[in-house]
């Protein structure tokens, strides 16, 4: 079983995220273990205060490093962890790859960040990586965090229904999925393809590696490049 720990002075963001299809199902058959860690349960600071001004001045607040050293160490004292992760604009790009990697991992910290972002001792010693969505900034890193779960979990054995389903998915072999179709055949005149009602196999497959192939080539030719 997989467990995810995420450490967020928001938690009510991602409640409902993880209770919710596949994930809720995921945890239902013990698969995958999403908690939610209140960074505010770890301060010591009256008002459950987590964050303070910069010190140099400069506009937002910054999560202090005490109530993340807290509920890093309590958390650390549970459970050995293959990665304690902080989400971030500047860290590595989070791909498919980098996801089929940490599929394998029994267990990982997911810190977000808020406001202007936490305080630097934080990432030069209590972090083992950084991971990034995408270059642009959001509010925090709640909805990255729900990114890389949902991408993880998805691709643990016995999640999804069909076993191949993640395998065919975009990205995987650095391609984008080929063009699916369903009922009806003929919608208003818009056929779908001939060759997927053939119920040839093979000719399907290389259609399929064919289509998947070409609209990389449109749309995502970096891909192929790599």
């Amino acid at each position: 079983m997989m467990q995810i720990d995420i450490i967020t002075c928001l938690p009510r963001l991602l409640d409902s995220f993880f209770n919710q299809s596949i994930l809720k199902r995921a945890q239902e058959k013990q698969l995958a273990n999403v908690v939610l860690h209140d960074l505010r349960d770890y301060t010591t600071y009256k008002h459950k205060q987590v964050d303070d001004y910069a010190f140099g001045g400069g506009a937002g607040m910054v999560l202090m490093i005490e109530p993340i050293d807290n509920c890093i160490s309590k958390l650390k004292s549970l459970r050995d962890y293959d990665e304690i992760i902080y989400l971030s604009p500047d860290g590595e790009r989070f791909s498919q790859a980098i996801a089929n990697q940490m599929s394998l991992y029994k267990n990982i910290i997911l810190l977000c960040g808020h406001y202007k972002g936490v305080d630097e001792r934080v990432r030069q010693y209590l972090i083992t990586k950084e991971i990034s969505v995408g270059d642009y900034v959001l509010s925090g890193g709640e909805l990255p965090a729900a990114v890389v779960s949902d991408a993880l979990i998805r691709l643990i054995p016995g999640v999804l229904s069909d076993e191949t389903s993640a395998l065919t998915d975009s990205f995987q072999d650095n391609m984008l999925a080929p063009p699916v179709y369903s009922r009806p055949a003929d919608y208003k005149g818009l056929e779908v393809p001939e060759i997927l009602l053939s119920g040839h196999e093979a000719k399907i497959h290389q259609w399929r590696m064919d289509m998947a192939y070409q609209r990389t080539k449109v749309r995502r030719p970096d891909l192929l490049d790599e």
